[in-house]
This record gives C-alpha cells, structure tokens and sequence, in this order.
C-alpha cells in the first residue's frame, strides 16, 4: 500500500513538471522577443481576437512602418512585439474601430537584424537573426565549417567589439559553454587552421592541416605512412625561431608539431 501511494505521488509531480518546464520554456522565448527591435524586413503576424477581418501579415516597409487594416500605416521601427500590440489597440480604439481590442503580435521572420558567419565555412554571409539563435545553429545554418581547412577555434565578435573564443571540437561534442547565444551585430569568424610540411620517404608529401596534439607519428600516417625506405627514426624538423632563423632537429615520433614546421623523413641506412 505505501508503494503505491509512492507511485502516486510520483505520478503526479510528474504531471505538475510537465507544465512546469513548458512554462519556463515559453517564459525564455516570450523574454527573448520582448528584447527584440523590429526594423525593415521583419514580417509580423497580427491577430485580432473576435475581428477576424482585421487579423494580417506585415512585413516591416524600409520606411519603417507596417499598414494594417482600416487603420493605415503604422511606425513600429524601434519598437517590441508587446509595444506594437499597445499601440495598434490604441489606434483601434481611437478610430472608434473596437472598444476593448485584443491584439497579439508575433514575429515571424527576423530580417532587420543580421548575423555574419565568416572564415572557412561552406557558405559564408550574413544570416537573418531568429529568436534564440546560438552559435550552432549559425554554423549549421552556414553549410558546417570545411573540415580540410578550419581551425578548430572559432572567435565570436560582438556589436560592441567584445569578443569570445569558441571551442569547436567541444561546440560539436555538445558542450553548452561554447554555444553562445548571438544577437544582431554580432560575427562569427571561422579562420584558416595552421598548417605543417611533410617531405622525403612518405606517400604523398605536401601541405597538412595542423590538428591539435598533432604527432609527429601522426603526421606520418596523415601523409600516407612511410614508404618502403622510409624511417621514422631519422625524421628531422625543421622550425623558424622567434628570430626568423630555421633550425633543425631530430625528432621523435611523439612529438608535437607547431605551426609551419617541416617534417623531414630520411631513408632508412640499412
């Protein structure tokens, strides 16, 4: 019997949870669109309760202004959703339209404010702001960073000029401390990873993305892996020093390799 009074008591904090968080979920949202400007570009979704005539869709005009029914053009630049529905139920009163209006203004497009997603992504521009946009979603939404290229931190630059380093192998593992939120004005750099140099007895000698904690054994197999004379214990660096100098070492096969070094392998002397 106390189980099942347990089971019941379960049950329903669970029944009272549901609406609980959905609570707080439309609580952010409805927060995040309060502090929203409008500006030209932006389409709005009026509703008019009890007038169905006077429900529309309308887009911001570059003037700044939305026209509504029976009412005319409206200036809502500058203003918030909770503003605008204010002012139209003045406007309607005042006109002798409606006494007591009910009005509920939604946005349904986010264009007046733009964010920039730049460097080496796949489709690199200027992205409309939606409401509770993070640095993902802008990724996702420019085609993913290009995996062959992009470095693996990223720098979001804020309107004011404040900015904040954005690890992307942890953004894309799902840790939350990297996927900001962004807001209009802000950008999104993605730059161009650093690169390492292997030659001599390898497979496919060339340029390489430098990745983090990247080997010198690591290097080797990312060029192909040694040919049949190759060595991996006669790989030679070579580095420039803080003076522009290159020098050279022996290296071992764990290693790390830095930016621009030139991983030399020698033949094998037996």
């Amino acid at each position: 019997m106390r189980t099942d009074n347990n089971t019941r008591k379960t049950f329903l904090w669970a029944l009272l949870l549901v609406p609980l968080c959905a609570l707080a979920t439309n609580a952010a949202i409805a927060n995040d669109t309060a502090d929203y400007r409008l500006g030209a570009g932006d389409l709005l979704r009026i509703n008019v309760y009890g007038a169905p005539d006077m429900s529309t869709d309308a887009r911001v005009a570059q003037s700044g202004t939305i026209t509504c029914p029976l009412i005319g053009s409206v200036p809502v630049a500058g203003l918030s959703t909770s503003d605008v529905e204010q002012l139209l139920a003045n406007k309607y009163v005042e006109g002798g339209f409606l006494k007591q209006p009910q009005i509920s203004v939604l946005i349904v497009e986010y264009q007046s404010q733009k964010i920039s997603v730049l460097g080496h992504v796949t489709k690199p521009g200027q992205y409309a702001l939606r409401d509770s946009v993070h640095v993902l979603d802008l990724i996702a939404e420019a085609g993913g960073v290009i995996a062959a290229s992009a470095a693996d931190r990223a720098t979001l630059t804020r309107a004011d000029g404040s900015k904040a380093e954005i690890d992307l192998p942890k953004l894309f593992d799902g840790d939350p401390s990297q996927n900001y939120a962004v807001a209009g004005g802000d950008r999104i750099y993605v730059p161009k990873a650093d690169q390492f140099y292997v030659y001599g007895q390898v497979q496919k000698p060339g340029v390489y993305k430098l990745d983090r904690n990247m080997t010198v054994s690591r290097a080797i197999s990312a060029s192909g892996g040694l040919t049949s004379r190759g060595t991996e214990r006669r790989a030679i660096v070579k580095r420039r020093g803080p003076d522009g100098k290159e020098q050279e070492y022996s290296a071992r096969s764990t290693d790390l390799l830095q930016p621009d070094d030139i991983l030399f392998i020698k033949e094998s002397l037996f």
